[in-house]
C-alpha cells in the first residue's frame, strides 16, 4: 500500500491537550487531498486488579460526550515522563492505590483516521493503599467490579469507551490463560 506524501501542513490550533493541523497530501493517484489531524500525546490506561480479582474502575463525567462513564484509570503522559511512570502516577491519583507488579498488556491508536493519540495499556497487581493526590479538575468515584463481570459490563453498555474495553478484555484474556 502506498503512503500519502505531505505537501503542506498548516497549524490551526495548539491547546494544552490537543493540536489541530490540516495537511495537504498527494495521493498515490497523483491527486491532492486535505487531511484534518488532531495531535494528541501518548496516554496510558491501567487495569488494576485487587487480591479478590476485582477490577478498580473510575466513574467520571466526560464533557465531550456529556455522560458519566465507567472506565479504567488512565491519563496523559507528561513531557519527559516514561510510559510506566505515567501509569503508576495515574493509578495513584485516580484510585488511591499503588501496585507492586506491572505488566504491559498492549498498545493501540485510539482513532487513527484523524488523531495521533496512542494508548498504552498496563495490568497492575499487588495493590496497596497510597496517598491519593487527585488532579484539581477531576471528580472521580472509585468503583470495584469482579473481573469475571467484565463481558457483561461491556455487553450491557455500562462500559462503553474503547480504552476500557480493550484493556479489560486483554486483562481478562491474560488472567484466564
Amino acid at each position: 500500500m502506498n503512503q500519502e506524501r505531505t505537501l503542506d501542513s498548516e497549524r490551526i490550533y495548539l491547546g494544552k491537550i490537543v493540536g489541530l493541523r490540516v495537511d495537504t497530501v498527494e495521493l498515490p493517484s497523483g491527486r491532492t487531498a486535505k487531511r484534518e489531524i488532531v495531535e494528541h500525546d501518548a496516554c496510558t490506561g491501567i487495569v488494576a486488579l485487587d487480591s479478590g480479582d476485582n477490577v478498580l474502575l473510575v466513574r467520571q463525567y466526560r464533557k465531550a460526550v456529556e455522560k458519566v462513564l465507567l472506565e479504567i484509570p488512565a491519563g496523559l503522559v507528561e513531557k519527559g515522563e516514561e510510559l510506566l511512570g505515567c501509569a503508576q502516577r495515574e493509578l495513584e491519583e485516580e484510585t488511591g492505590f499503588f501496585a507492586e507488579r506491572w505488566e504491559k498488556l498492549g498498545f493501540f491508536y485510539t482513532s487513527p483516521g484523524f488523531c495521533t493519540e496512542d494508548m498504552h495499556l498496563y495490568l497492575a497487581t499487588g495493590l496497596s493503599p497510597a496517598k491519593r493526590d487527585a488532579d484539581y479538575d477531576e471528580d472521580i468515584e472509585l468503583v470495584r467490579r469482579p473481573l469475571a463481570s467484565v463481558p457483561d459490563l461491556i455487553a450491557s453498555g455500562e462500559i462503553i469507551d474503547a480504552k476500557s474495553i480493550a484493556g479489560l478484555l486483554l486483562a481478562l484474556r491474560k488472567v484466564q490463560a
